[in-house]
């Protein structure tokens, strides 16, 4: 073990019996310094490290940003808030600046989360295991924490949606990307809350809306709450398969008002299925 971490550049911090601690270095200084034909090699530096979606592993060790990125990172839980510099690269189409949407993005779901504190008592329910569906950039699970919710957040990033996952991890958050047309890997009976904004009107192109909320109920816990935010035609068609599967669905106005063409279906798996 220590031989291969050696050949990996990471440094040995301490030892104590069978523990051990080691830390990764922070730039390629050391990785480019290796003898010659020392395994595991660098990856190809064509391959993109955020690459992740049905991609074989691969026995090498990949590059450090040359910019920096993923280094300068603000202290806990300051970094929540601190728009991080890999949001530079992040994909996603801007007519503004990405700091502003993603500053933006936060207060919007700050304002969102603590209506439904004030409105649906979300204090009370004690949530505990979150779903954020479809994550953006993760400020669901900031108003979440910001708001002083006691929960633990899984950020879901659609592999068919720019790949914001990093920008996710930078915040101190953590993540997946996955593609709904498919299950999802997690035990069933799994989250207190599944959270679902505009997801299903961009897959129901590409995926079964059965099928996907046939998956939330597998993995949602009896009891436990899905809210769906989404226009109202897609919500048409969500509301009879949610009322088929059992659950308790209330269509709920956004803060938007009662005539906006989004709404809110507020579903609870029922405990036990009489």
């Amino acid at each position: 073990m220590e031989n291969l971490t050696a050949r990996m550049c990471w440094r040995l911090v301490k030892k104590d019996g069978y523990i051990a601690i080691w830390q990764k270095p922070l730039n390629n200084s050391c990785y480019v310094n290796r003898a010659v034909g020392v395994e595991p090699p660098l990856c190809d530096i064509r391959d993109d490290p955020d690459d992740v979606w049905y991609v074989p592993l691969k026995a090498c060790i990949t590059r450090l940003p040359e910019n920096g990125y993923g280094q300068n990172l603000t202290n806990w839980p300051e970094r929540l808030h601190t728009p991080p510099e890999r949001l530079e690269s992040a994909q996603i189409d801007a007519y503004l600046a990405k700091k502003d949407i993603f500053i933006a993005e936060t207060g919007y779901w700050n304002m969102v989360v603590e209506s439904y504190l004030r409105g649906l008592g979300w204090k009370r329910q004690k949530f505990r295991n979150v779903m954020d569906m479809r994550a953006g950039l993760g400020g669901y699970a900031t108003a979440l924490l910001d708001q002083h919710i006691d929960c633990w957040i899984m950020n879901v990033v659609p592999v068919s949606e720019p790949n914001t996952l990093p920008v996710i991890y930078d915040r101190g958050l953590i993540g997946v990307l996955h593609d709904w047309c498919e299950a999802f890997d997690t035990y069933p009976r799994t989250y207190d809350l599944l959270h679902a904004s505009g997801l299903f009107s961009t897959k129901q192109k590409r995926c079964n809306i059965s099928d996907i909320l046939l998956e939330m109920d597998r993995i949602l816990r009896p009891g436990g709450y899905a809210y769906i935010r989404d226009n109202r035609v897609v919500l048409s068609e969500i509301e009879p398969i949610a009322k088929a599967m059992g659950w308790r669905v209330l269509l709920l106005d956004t803060e938007e008002g009662a005539y906006a063409s989004r709404k809110v279906l507020s579903g609870q798996k029922p405990l036990s299925r009489s």
